[in-house]
């Protein structure tokens, strides 16, 4: 590691020490900014990393429950014995890349987020700042390979990074109270550990992240906790302010920091408030939970596992059924929210079949019913009157109906002109009375998962 790291380390502080001051960002400025992101509504989350090879199993047995690409912590071992089981199950097959980006422009996502460094601190590309990387255990730069593919489908590219290290020799797992660390690692700990030094090295492989893979639309950074964030912990203000001044256009969300003014209410990942100063982030990150009323104007994205795990388990079978993703997607596009859905590949790079088949199954419904998902606003109106949600794009509402009501109609509180079927066009029956609207179902619903009706 030391012959790759100090004079590559050296450079890249230089550069990020020379960074300007950026001026205030004027309100029009982050809304043109945010702009694709809050009209995108859909994208698809990659967990893959040591871990995938491992699936979930550690010495012939399975590790149980979800979060398996925490496997390193759930078995606690030290990152030497870690790595010798997973490095061998980790070989990524050709193709991989190109068939992830297939997967995801199928399905209707706008934009791919995936892990370029988990907690375990391996890094999928080609790091001068450390040998524990794709390029020193495959001989490829498995970053770069994702990227290109994504880009040339068209797709916007963000990167999750971990700002925990469970590999790093200075990350200060003492003083980072609240945050996992697996306990072996930390008993064989003897040298004394300077979180400054990895402030650096943190800040210059964001650096390699931003000048090295073209084009950056997203950095999800994962996490901190209510004793640990911000400032202190990861040099936050000035990695956000050298992200800026590097790709201007990056959308962050809000996890350097945990608290309030952050859009924290606390450590449980669906403790999101409703206010977030935009000087810690763009957006705020419910996890496996959408927030029952929206987040009023604050960005938000709801993140989400397909089963009950990030990463790939050879043991988790409890998927979510089609009806309850695609419903997910309405649901959150109703409150004005975005859907991160994850797929967790395996240690080659294959996206599970159960994966598939649900991610073809929402491109499917999307191509008939996306008008009234991309783009949208959330629900005008307080209360729906009938079982589905209803989204808005100018003078256009767009109901999605999950169940037909008993009498066939559905009244809603303003005028409208006309009624029909997104899927096809076929007019319905609409009558106006005062400020209300009354249209008439079909007898059976197009679509039993939601069928949709576009009304002017």
């Amino acid at each position: 590691m030391i012959r790759k790291t100090v004079l590559a380390l050296a450079a890249a502080l230089t550069a990020l020490q020379a960074v300007p001051a950026r001026a205030a960002e004027t309100e029009q400025q982050r809304n043109a900014r945010m702009e694709w992101w809050r009209e995108a509504r859909f994208g698809m989350f990659v967990h893959w990393g040591l871990y995938s090879g491992l699936a979930g199993t550690w010495e012939g047995k399975s590790i149980g429950g979800g979060g398996v690409e925490w496997l390193q912590t759930r078995v606690g071992v030290d990152t030497e014995t870690y790595t010798k089981a997973a490095k061998p199950k980790f070989v990524p097959k050709p193709g991989f890349a190109k068939a992830w980006a297939k997967v995801a422009k199928d399905a209707g996502c706008k934009y791919v987020v995936f892990t370029t460094k988990h907690h375990e601190g391996f890094y999928l590309g080609d790091s001068k700042l450390t040998d524990f990387d794709g390029k020193d255990f495959t001989g490829r730069d498995l970053i770069k390979e994702i990227t290109d593919a994504l880009h040339e489908e068209g797709l916007k590219v963000g990167f999750y990074h971990s700002i925990i290290d469970w590999h790093h020799a200075d990350y200060d797992f003492k003083a980072a109270k609240g945050l996992p660390y697996p306990k072996q690692a930390a008993e064989k700990a003897t040298e004394p550990r300077d979180q400054q030094k990895y402030i650096k090295y943190l800040h210059g492989q964001v650096d390699e992240l931003l000048s090295n893979y073209g084009k950056v639309d997203v950095i999800w950074w994962d996490y901190s906790s209510t004793q640990f964030d911000g400032d202190a912990a990861w040099g936050a203000a000035d990695l956000i302010k050298e992200v800026r001044a590097k790709q201007p256009g990056v959308i962050m969300n809000n996890r350097l920091y945990r608290r309030p003014e952050a859009g924290f209410s606390g450590m449980g990942t669906h403790n999101v408030t409703d206010r977030m100063d935009p000087q810690y982030g763009d957006f705020v990150t419910p996890e496996n939970n959408i927030p029952a009323n929206g987040l009023g104007t604050v960005d938000w994205e709801t993140c989400m596992t397909m089963n009950g795990t990030w990463g790939f388990s050879e043991h988790d079978k409890a998927w979510k059924s089609t009806e309850k993703l695609i419903r997910n997607l309405i649901d959150i596009a109703s409150k004005g929210g975005n859907y991160l859905l994850n797929v967790g590949p395996t240690g080659d790079g294959t996206i599970p079949p159960e994966s598939v088949e649900r991610m073809e199954a929402m491109g499917a419904w999307l191509k008939k019913n996306g008008e009234a998902i991309y783009g949208t606003k959330a629900n005008p109106f307080k209360e729906s009157a009938f079982d589905g949600r209803v989204t808005k794009k100018g003078g256009t509402l767009y109901l999605h109906v999950f169940k037909r009501p008993d009498n066939g109609t559905i009244v809603l509180p303003v005028k409208a002109a006309k009624a029909v079927l997104l899927d096809g066009g076929k007019a319905l029956e609409v009558k106006v009375d005062g400020d209300q609207t009354t249209i008439t179902l079909p007898e059976t619903l197009a679509d039993p998962i939601a069928t949709v009706i576009k009304v002017d």
